[in-house]
């Protein structure tokens, strides 16, 4: 970090957080799509996103925008409490629609498929 200046934007993955976001989102976005599963209209976007980010082949800075907005979906405390119904998952669903939106174009049928699979299947 000694080469950034001061004013300069950093992109997601630049400052070495993005194995901390992607280890974050490993191990809490199962549970917290699940307890979520009822209020989430958009859960195989979600979910797709979750295997897009996941996916090595997808570009590092694609993955970093998922893995942003996916941690920012499983982390525990956020601007609008996720346990107000509807209201609290509002902000999540801002976040996360934008950056499908944005990366759209890199989420895969396999990851669709993927999605498909993991939300048909109970006990993943």
């Amino acid at each position: 970090m000694d080469d950034v200046k001061i004013g300069e934007i950093l992109l997601p993955g630049d400052d070495g957080t993005q194995s901390r976001q992607e280890t974050q989102v490993r191990t809490k976005f199962w549970k917290t799509l699940k307890r979520a599963m009822r209020q989430l209209p958009f859960g195989r976007d979600v979910v797709a996103a979750y295997y897009c980010a996941m996916d090595p082949t997808t570009p590092t800075r694609v993955r970093g925008i998922l893995l942003a907005a996916l941690g920012y979906f499983v982390l525990p405390f956020d601007a609008v409490p996720d346990m107000l119904a509807f209201i609290g998952f509002g902000d999540d669903l801002a976040v996360l629609t934008t950056a499908i939106t944005l990366v759209r174009g890199h989420m895969k049928a396999s990851h669709y498929d993927a999605a498909d699979q993991a939300l048909s299947d109970n006990d993943s």
